[in-house]
């Protein structure tokens, strides 16, 4: 009999349906989840493989490129937009997860927000600056 593979531990596969309810900045934003038992909680989700410069920069222009990151991340999630949730994992922050955002159309919005350049690939690793 085949194995069927499992999401490893602290990993939902999803998707989860989730409801828009506030971008943070370029790569965060907090929805309302629903759960398979029918319930809904409210979480902050940090897009996975996404880097977004920091609202509070160490500079101008990482502040300058952090605003424009939160703009266009409100467009493209905007209040009250329903979106899927794929491998969503605990973040290191308590009452936040991480999670690859799709649109119901399948569009990644980490992908939209790489290939704008509003964001860079991020692994874990130590974060580079923004600043130059």
């Amino acid at each position: 009999m085949a194995k069927t593979k499992q999401p490893p531990k602290n990993t939902i596969g999803g998707p989860v349906d989730a409801v828009v309810e506030y971008v943070t900045d370029g790569d965060t934003f907090s929805a309302m989840v629903e759960l398979k038992n029918g319930g809904e909680i409210t979480v902050r989700v940090r897009i996975l493989e996404i880097d977004a410069p920091e609202m509070n920069g160490q500079c101008q222009s990482e502040t300058d490129g952090a605003i424009a990151a939160k703009e266009r991340l409100a467009e493209l999630l905007p209040l009250g937009k329903r979106i899927r949730l794929y491998d969503v994992k605990d973040d290191k922050y308590l009452g936040r997860i991480d999670a690859i955002v799709k649109d119901y159309d399948g569009r990644n919005i980490g992908e939209v927000m790489l290939d704008e350049k509003f964001a860079r690939p991020y692994a874990g690793h130590k974060r580079q600056s923004w600043c130059e």
